[in-house]
């Protein structure tokens, strides 16, 4: 294994105490462990650190360039660890956070005023984006995921679970006539999503069974806010979130269909973030204020909208 770092410090304590005993009491090493870890350097860099004596040691011209460099090195070495280690047991930096469209537009965004009351050295650098990112490779360090977690090294923080309502504008169902039975999404146009996870297939229950209906329609969207924007308009059928849809059925731009049908069809609501119990604490800042607030967005009291 490379250990350039120690053995420069190994040298540096040869400089600067000019002999082999002093730097082996002073790293609480052996003599002769010290003239074999400064001899393999000189051998691997090709050139004689130390002129050696009976009274005392002392520098060559390349021995003093590396003292002098490695000094530097150690010393920027030092800074760097501190800065880390001060970094992340402070409540300051950068958090960077990636959630669907709707969940970081509807349950995020309405908290970080309050979260910045509480922790103003904390700068959120929020991503919405409804496509399944890898949080390695975006270097994110909280990820809210709506749905079914695939096998990850990442800890999981559950929040709830959201449910999956139908839904359609007043107008669409003036126009199109409301489902009545699962065999009814047949005739209607259902507005669907375009991502590689995403199926064709809506879960109901009809005569007691459960099944996959194939539904289909003139929209595939990449996000579910062109979705709930479309349905309120009067496109189509649409299936989506509770919370992403909550406002719009109070309102009474959208109303539930086939309710009846449902399948208890819900998804795990969860925060995925890196560290595990070595989290910086402006990541846990961060979770700590947040998920319990989601919480209790998720929890709402209910209320039935159906048709």
């Amino acid at each position: 294994m490379d250990n350039r770092a120690g053995e420069m410090q190994v040298f540096v304590a040869v400089a600067e105490t000019g002999s082999f005993s002093e730097a082996a009491r002073r790293l609480m090493m052996t003599p002769s462990t010290i003239s074999k870890l400064v001899a393999r350097l000189e051998e691997r860099l090709g050139v004689q650190l130390v002129e050696r004596s009976t009274r005392r040691l002392s520098l060559t011209a390349e021995g003093r360039l590396y003292h002098e460099r490695a000094t530097r090195m150690l010393h920027d070495l030092d800074t760097l660890e501190r800065d880390l280690a001060t970094g992340s047991a402070s409540e300051r930096g950068t958090v960077r956070i990636n959630a669907s469209v709707a969940f970081g537009t509807l349950a995020i965004e309405p908290l970080l005023p309050s979260f910045w009351d509480a922790h103003p050295a904390i700068v959120i650098d929020l991503s919405l984006s409804d496509a399944m990112t890898d949080p390695y490779l975006e270097r994110t360090d909280i990820a809210f995921r709506v749905g079914g977690l695939r096998d990850s090294s990442l800890t999981a923080r559950v929040i709830g679970r959201a449910r999956r309502l139908i839904v359609a504008s007043p107008a669409y169902l003036a126009r199109a006539g409301t489902p009545r039975r699962v065999d009814d999404l047949r005739r209607h146009n259902c507005l669907g999503f375009n991502f590689q996870r995403a199926q064709p297939v809506w879960p109901m229950r009809t005569g007691g069974r459960i099944i996959d209906r194939m539904v289909t329609g003139n929209l595939l969207a990449n996000n579910g806010e062109t979705v709930r924007r479309l349905a309120v308009a009067g496109a189509g059928l649409a299936r989506l979130g509770e919370y992403h849809v909550r406002e719009d059925l109070a309102a009474g731009r959208l109303v539930e269909v086939l309710a009846d049908h449902g399948v208890g069809d819900e998804e795990q609501v969860a925060a995925l973030y890196l560290g595990g119990r070595r989290v910086p604490k402006r990541t846990r800042a961060v979770l700590d204020f947040l998920v319990p607030r989601l919480r209790s967005f998720l929890s709402a009291p209910k209320t039935e909208y159906s048709q």
